[in-house]
């Protein structure tokens, strides 16, 4: 099964197409070109064959089958009249095909349903010798028959210990009578661009292949859940691989294969796997509790751009900008409020937004933490003591204190901006308790419009102060240039009070 990227298309399969073609791992040969470079600068000379180290591991990588079972719509048959010359002939062709309801199709009755099978093929690796294999969420989907078919022939039934759709990993077991050869998960954090990596895996079907190559990057993002941290590699990762690991060249796995990008379907040397680091904690969750148990915050993120950055004096673009709290999390209590940027989590830096969810899930639930923010330029430490994401994730809503304007409407920023009435509450179906000052109009040739802000949205604080009015709004603005500063954080709601920061630049 394979996790494929088409250029630009991303995609996961086994051998069953979905949108996303998930890839197990099939690595094409890469030669590799040297140029005169410094003695001290040259990296160890390739193997001069994977020979040993394959056959080192290969008894511990397995092909993995799974069917489901569907029950296919049945068909209403039809409707004929009674004697007419052609219900014998009806008769004999849908009942040839399993669809007759045994009287002819003359009553328009609809055929019983018939089950049918969906197949698909991957690959998977033994961890432990007692039958624990470890292979690609995607491989098994929602099968109800998995079978686990080792390199000397043999099929033993699998049944599902856990599975995690968000990093695409699931675990099997499987009962033999004798131990069967496993493999060790290695050290993925300190595989750099260039290192040597080998790959077995199931393309297409075709059993067990050895391929190898390099790792070409680490930290790769595809957009592919929300824990992206992707190893790329310049391995032929195809149809039928996905699930299969990467290994170093201690024979250690440093990676799960799962995706590729092409423009095809097949193989252009970009490959990613998940990497050990990622799914380790993972697979051990779903040992010990079957599911997975992850940290939760309780807030909602987004990323921290230049000129944001400039309007929070951050220095630099860095952290994450909290934009929302959960009400009912962990991050309310502990004192984390709109506005604050993360920069650090439990003594981790967060470089980007994208940093902290997969930190912050890596965590154990219960947990005091430290995390590092900055507020209004002063950084400082709060401890939150970490929730379960799996209780209660969900979507943050903030209800700033403001009193009701009157409805003046003013300019400012390449926006009309007025208070809020009742008449442009019913105008734009404003939550009933949202406040702020609404926008009415943008122009279009304004960075305000480049940054999606839309008439309806109502602007909540400008730096992290309220605003109830346009005056307010002109106010702070005003202050803010007296200041020196360049631009200004706007936190924008829409009409259902959702809320979101936006870097305006000061005119």
């Amino acid at each position: 099964m394979n996790h494929t990227v088409t250029a630009p298309r991303l995609s996961r399969s086994a051998s069953r197409r979905s949108p996303l073609r998930l890839a197990a791992s099939c690595l094409a040969v890469v030669t590799l070109l040297s140029t005169s470079v410094p003695m001290a600068a040259q990296a160890r000379s390739a193997p001069e064959s994977f020979a040993d180290l394959a056959d080192e591991v290969t008894g511990a990588v397995v092909n993995i089958s799974a069917s489901t079972t569907v029950e296919a719509r049945g068909r209403t048959l039809p409707q004929l009249p009674p004697g007419t010359p052609f219900e014998d002939l009806f008769e004999e062709f849908f009942n040839r095909r399993g669809q007759g309801n045994g009287n002819g199709g003359g009553s328009g009755e609809t055929a019983p349903q018939r089950q049918r099978r969906s197949n698909s093929l991957g690959s998977g690796f033994v961890i432990d010798a007692s039958g624990i294999v470890v292979t690609n969420n995607h491989v098994i989907g929602d099968a109800n028959d998995i079978s686990v078919i080792f390199p000397d022939g043999t099929r033993l039934k699998a049944e599902i210990i856990g599975k995690d759709s968000k990093v695409d990993l699931a675990v099997l077991k499987v009962k033999s009578d004798k131990p069967l050869k496993a493999v060790k998960f290695g050290n993925s954090d300190v595989m750099r661009p260039g290192d040597w990596v080998m790959a077995i895996g199931n393309p297409f079907g075709l059993g067990g292949s050895v391929t190898a190559g390099i790792v070409s990057a680490r930290g790769r993002n595809i957009e592919s859940g929300p824990y992206d941290n992707y190893i790329q590699t310049d391995a032929a990762i195809n149809k039928g691989n996905s699930g299969g690991p990467l290994f170093n060249m201690n024979g250690e796995v440093i990676g799960i294969n799962t995706a590729i990008l092409s423009p095809t379907g097949g193989s252009v040397g970009i490959g990613f796997a998940v990497p050990a680091s990622t799914a380790l904690p993972i697979i051990d969750q779903l040992r010990e509790f079957g599911e997975t148990r992850r940290g939760w915050l309780g807030v909602r993120i987004q990323n921290v751009d230049d000129a944001t950055a400039e309007a929070l004096a951050l220095g630099s673009a860095r952290g994450a900008l909290i934009a929302g709290i959960d009400d009912k999390g962990p991050a309310k209590p502990a004192g984390l409020e709109v506005g604050d940027v993360i920069v650090s989590f439990d003594g981790k830096a967060v470089k980007e937004s994208r940093d902290l969810p997969r930190i912050v899930a890596s965590s154990p639930v219960g947990k005091a933490v430290d995390v590092r923010i900055v507020r209004k330029g002063q950084e400082s430490t709060k401890q939150v003591t970490l929730g379960r994401l799996e209780d209660g994730e969900k979507q943050a809503s903030l209800t700033p204190p403001a009193t009701e304007p009157p409805s003046v409407t003013k300019q400012a920023l390449g926006l009309n901006l007025s208070g809020i009435n009742e008449e442009l509450r019913r105008r734009f179906s404003l939550k009933d308790d949202l406040k702020g000052v609404v926008v009415t109009r943008v122009d279009p040739n304004s960075p305000a419009a480049d940054k999606r802000i839309q008439a309806g949205e109502v602007i909540v604080e400008i730096s992290q102060e309220a605003v109830t009015s346009p005056a307010d709004v002109t106010k702070r603005l005003d202050s803010l240039k007296s200041q020196g500063r360049k631009s200004a954080l706007l936190l924008v709601a829409n009409p259902q009070g959702e809320v979101r920061f936006v870097a305006l630049p000061i005119e």
